[in-house]
């Protein structure tokens, strides 16, 4: 039990540290300073929906456009996640308060919406799109306050205060669609400390919004484009009528207040958006689960093992009459090359290049390097690493080939950088002929599809080849014992030990330990949530890795106890069990969580839910074979064969 106890220790110690590391923060841009009246840009990011998944650009809707639209450069992880970031009308100054304007420079004479651009809008608010914006690279957050559920006295005090991103498009009450047309930005500013003789500077640290609507008759405009709200209680909201016509005033109202957030935490508020306390209890405990339950397999297993070799080694005469058992039976076998070597390789070739990728993305953005401000990082580090990890994965693909005597290494080395790769793109090129045809913003513009293809053929390709070559060159894993000419016959095998049951069985335990945080993933990625706790989730991905190995090897030695030895293929797929959890649960989220009716969307779902269970399968069997592999190596070498 002490040995429990250090265990749990260095996890509570290990954990505490992660949490530490998650208010540590290493900003993706510099500080902006400004001055009283520096013009702030409001730009506009894009409209989502978590109900079709589909993203559009700001002005696929007839909002009031500039006399010229700019939009941003963008990096390749921006675009793949259908940002298109462009200029607003909007005016807005530092610290300087605006009563209400009038958008469209026409402050007299009102937005007339035709027939299908109202239809647009009226399906694009029963579709529950909201609108993004951002100032200063802050995203604008709608400001949610409720009463908890406390006692009658603290309710009149407390409120909770939650964020939600962006902004609602509009609402609708029974059968009628109205229109957001009046929004009053509230920006939180941070004075910063300066010399006496020196102007002011300040810093944007917060960007709050309060959609409303109001309806033409009581927005009172002048020629100035000014105009006066009306009273909260009397005013009607302003409805658009898909049938017909319908005219309108776009306005909105700048109001500026101090703030104590220093710059360096204005993130703070988005990040603890909705209800992530995380589960500390949770995650502890499956921490404490994993590790109990892998010390008493480790202990379970080093016990037989060590009786087994002892066994095996005892050379008296007894041995000789006595007829051999167990795994040591089939030492003649064990190494016996499988059935499609290159393909095997190559799946796991493309194992090590994601694990890499994974590994190095997860701890990079523990250290706060990839934080949300700088959008689209995590997925353009992410693709650009796993290029260039092509190198690693070629290498071990090319050994363990040429460990299983194969010979045309160029085949293989192609195989192992178009096989999963293939796959990935057709699946996401397909996805994208439907998004195309929907003309969202979520659809990848045919220039960054090319530059997608000449990195993989330019960078991935080359550099798979390149590991590929001195991995084939290099000596083959030494296995200790020798193959026999003939194989020898496999008893039948008992139910249990079918590859279906393994993978049921296998899968349990890695995908308890990680479930946790799958739901945050999920959100993060289905329902336009930030997700940055990487250092818990670096945490999981740590005891991810030690369950597999372990289940691995439990799983090979029964086998192999069992006396079948065709190991090589079935340890790689009953490893990557617990990708078949992710499925499970992937539908279940779909049904329980999401919103998601039309077509589209739902294939969206899935076709990208599949790849993730594809990359997951490949990593986890991976990760399983591998360690297989070692052990299986270790438990011949010690026993003598004559």
């Amino acid at each position: 039990f002490s040995f429990l106890q250090e265990r749990l220790g260095c996890v509570l110690g290990l954990l505490l540290l992660l949490h530490s590391t998650n208010s540590f923060y290493v900003p993706g841009v510099a500080p902006i300073n400004f001055h009283r009246n520096d013009p702030v840009e409001i730009k506009a990011v894009k409209l989502t929906s978590s109900r079709t998944q589909l993203p559009y650009e700001y002005y696929s809707l007839p909002f009031c456009q500039p006399s010229k639209i700019t939009y941003k450069a963008e990096n390749l992880g921006e675009v793949l996640r259908g940002d298109r970031i462009v200029n607003t009308p909007f005016q807005v100054s530092m610290n300087v308060e605006k009563k209400c304007e009038v958008l469209c420079n026409f402050p007299n004479k009102p937005v007339t919406l035709t027939v299908e651009q109202s239809k647009l809008i009226a399906e694009r608010i029963r579709e529950d799109y909201y609108v993004h914006l951002i100032a200063d690279n802050l995203p604008v957050a709608t400001r949610l306050e409720f009463y908890s559920n406390r006692e009658e006295e603290e309710k009149k005090k407390e409120k909770d205060v939650q964020f939600e991103h962006g902004y609602r498009l509009g609402f609708m009450d029974g059968n009628k669609f109205y229109l957001h047309n009046h929004l009053s930005f509230i920006l939180y500013y941070h004075r910063e400390d300066v010399e006496e003789s020196q102007e002011h500077t300040y810093r944007v640290v917060r960007f709050e919004v309060i959609p409303q609507s109001i309806k033409l008759e009581d927005l009172k405009a002048d020629e100035k484009s000014m105009c006066t709200l009306p009273e909260a209680t009397g005013s009607a909201p302003q409805e658009i009528d898909p049938t017909k016509e319908n005219q309108l005033l776009f306005s909105y109202s700048v109001h500026w207040e101090e703030s104590d957030i220093k710059w360096a935490s204005r993130w703070d508020t988005y990040l603890t958006m909705s209800d992530v306390q995380i589960h500390w209890f949770s995650i502890i405990n499956s921490v404490v689960v994993v590790f109990f339950l892998s010390g008493i397999l480790s202990m379970i297993i080093i016990r037989t093992l060590r009786k087994d070799i002892a066994n095996y080694n005892k050379e008296d005469d007894i041995e000789d009459t006595m007829e051999e058992s167990g795994w040591k039976l089939v030492h003649g076998d064990v190494f016996r090359p499988p059935q499609y070597p290159m393909i095997l390789s190559s799946l796991l070739g493309s194992g090590i290049q994601l694990f890499c990728m994974i590994l190095i993305v997860i701890f990079v953005a523990m250290l706060g390097m990839l934080s949300p401000s700088s959008r689209g990082a995590l997925m353009t580090t992410a693709c650009f690493l796993f290029m260039f990890m092509g190198v690693f994965g070629g290498f071990f693909a090319g050994r363990l080939y040429r460990t299983l005597k194969g010979h045309r290494w160029k085949k293989g080395a192609f195989c192992t950088a178009t096989l999963y790769p293939g796959v990935v793109f057709g699946i996401c090129f397909v996805l994208n002929c439907f998004i195309w045809g929907k003309h969202s913003s979520g659809a990848v513009p045919f220039p960054t599809m090319v530059a997608l293809l000449c990195m993989w053929f330019g960078i991935s390709l080359p550099l798979v080849y390149l590991g590929y070559y001195f991995g084939f060159r290099k000596q083959p894993y030494d296995n200790p014992v020798r193959t026999n000419q003939i194989p020898r016959q496999i008893p039948e095998q008992r139910w249990y030990m079918n590859k279906f049951v393994g993978i049921l069985m296998a899968g349990i335990l890695p995908f308890g330990a990680m479930f946790i945080e799958l739901f945050f993933i999920f959100s993060a990625i289905w329902e336009n949530q930030f997700y940055y706790l990487f250092g818990f989730l670096f945490l999981v991905f740590i005891i991810l890795v030690v369950s597999c190995s372990q289940i691995s090897i439990v799983m090979v030695y029964f086998q192999l106890c069992a006396e079948d030895y065709r190991w090589w293929w079935r340890t790689f797929l009953v490893s990557g069990g617990s990708a078949f959890y992710v499925l499970i649960y992937a539908v279940f989220y779909f049904v329980n969580k999401l919103d998601i009716v039309e077509f589209i969307p739902s294939l969206l779902y899935f076709g990208y839910t599949a790849l993730m269970v594809l990359s997951f399968w490949l990593l986890t069997g991976t990760i399983g074979f591998y360690a297989a592999y070692m052990f299986v190596r270790k438990i011949y070498a010690a026993v003598k064969i004559d």
